[in-house]
């Protein structure tokens, strides 16, 4: 039973896990694109991702709230139910991405007091102000996702992904190197077509919402569902607020990791980018995991099976550990030649390798931990969880890191340590917690 509940969880994964890694790549060719212009443009792409990673998860978080609730009601076979759901999420998503492109964009004024390379802040600058506006287009085209994974149907949203590569890379060879008589924009570039990709990806993926006949049943209910409710709204709300609280925790807990290094320059910040990105890779097929078992959780919530949830939950698990366990092998065997991929400075190359070894470390616990995470989520059990994942990260990762960082002279090395024990003990307490959950439960 266990074995095919993991091949269930699996398959519905695989096409999120697909979609997630196409989103990802993206902000990996632009980096290795950026990168081969110079480390210092590299460093300042990397400035604004850390700069923005706070905000942008919240907004992923938000709308993950669409997928759980969506989910529940597709389990009770409640149509006009999920296209409630849908219509209400679309509108808090959207507001939710108006207000963090308004945030990022009004204070990015900010990156010229965070200690860096003040060349690197100025190519920063502009870049970021791109950057807070493709934020809009990408939240739309993350909460259309939201639904259609929440239904299992994760195909669409995978195909658009992967489309929005070739696109994203075209227009980068345009726009970085002023190919085919283009202006030469460089970082700039890499802004535009981020932006330019991001919203071509929304509008395809709405038309197909619209029209296919996939969803047909759930848009000819609009003139009677698409209400805006305000219990509704608080529905959404309850699972949205933790859950991006919980993204946004993780995510900025590696975001400010990031702008710590940058006061240690721009060869560190550089070296830790690769680094980060790197894990961030792998991390996406962890996170495609956690959104199929959480779906599939949610669903089965909705008809209050609780041995269906406890089989689910401990496949997904293992999965998970097994998933782990090989990223961290291929990390340590491939530290060195990873790194050729962004950049060819020796030193960035030599801190990128050993930073790396450190990434390898934390596999196991980073890929368990988001599962965790999404599990107790398909419950809705966000409070304690988002708890436990605050003191994780802000009161075990950061300060612990900072203070073999800086305090041990331990540099970057420091700092992921501390990032290190702060996953380890995520992992732990959120796994113990849905075990415990999901036991009372089938009492």
């Amino acid at each position: 039973m266990m074995r095919q509940e993991a091949k269930q969880t699996i398959q519905l994964a695989f096409p999120i896990v697909i979609g997630e890694l196409a989103q990802m790549a993206l902000h990996i060719i632009d980096t290795a694109m950026v990168g081969a212009i110079s480390y210092k443009q590299l460093a300042a792409a990397s400035l604004v991702i850390n700069a923005m990673g706070i905000p942008f998860v919240i907004g992923i978080g938000m709308t993950i709230s669409v997928s759980q609730m969506v989910s529940m009601a597709h389990g009770r076979r409640d149509s006009q139910l999920v296209s409630h759901y849908l219509f209400n999420g679309f509108f808090l998503c959207a507001l939710t991405a108006l207000l963090i492109s308004f945030v990022l964009i009004g204070s990015r004024g900010i990156l010229h007091h965070l200690g860096q390379d003040p060349e690197v802040v100025e190519y920063a600058l502009p870049f970021m102000k791109l950057m807070g506006l493709s934020i809009i287009p990408m939240l739309l085209f993350m909460t259309l996702k939201q639904f259609t994974d929440g239904l299992e149907y994760t195909k669409t949203a995978m195909m658009l992904s992967l489309a929005g590569m070739p696109i994203n890379i075209f227009l980068n060879w345009l726009l970085i190197y002023g190919n085919w008589g283009f202006p030469r924009l460089e970082l700039l570039g890499a802004g535009w077509s981020t932006l330019i990709t991001r919203s071509l990806l929304f509008i395809i993926q709405a038309i197909i919402i619209l029209r296919h006949k996939t969803f047909r049943r759930y848009i000819a209910v609009s003139s009677r569902q698409w209400k805006l409710k305000s219990r509704t709204l608080r529905e959404l709300l309850y699972i949205g607020i933790p859950s991006s609280l919980q993204v946004g925790m993780e995510a900025g807990a590696f975001a400010v990791s990031g702008i710590i290094i940058g006061t240690l320059g721009a060869v560190a910040q550089a070296s830790h980018q690769i680094a980060l990105s790197t894990a961030s890779f792998t991390f996406m097929v962890s996170m495609g995991l956690a959104q199929a078992g959480s779906i599939r959780v949610s669903n089965a919530y909705g008809r209050r099976n609780w041995t269906k949830i406890s089989v689910i939950g401990r496949s997904t698990l293992l999965t998970a550990l097994v998933y782990g366990c090989i990223c961290a092998v291929s990390f340590v065997v491939f530290r060195n030649q990873i790194p050729l991929l962004f950049n060819k400075n020796e030193d960035v190359l030599a801190l990128a390798a050993t930073l790396l070894l450190f990434a390898g470390l934390f596999q196991i616990s980073d890929s368990t931990q988001a599962i965790g995470a999404g599990l107790l989520r398909g419950i809705k059990d966000v409070k304690t969880p988002t708890v436990l994942i605050g003191i994780a990260y802000w009161v075990i990762g950061l300060p612990l890191g900072y203070l073999l960082g800086f305090y041990f002279d331990m540099g970057a090395r420091g700092m992921w340590i501390g990032l290190i024990a702060g996953l380890t003990f995520a992992s732990l307490f959120l796994i113990a917690r849905f075990l415990k959950m999901s036991r009372k439960g089938s009492l």
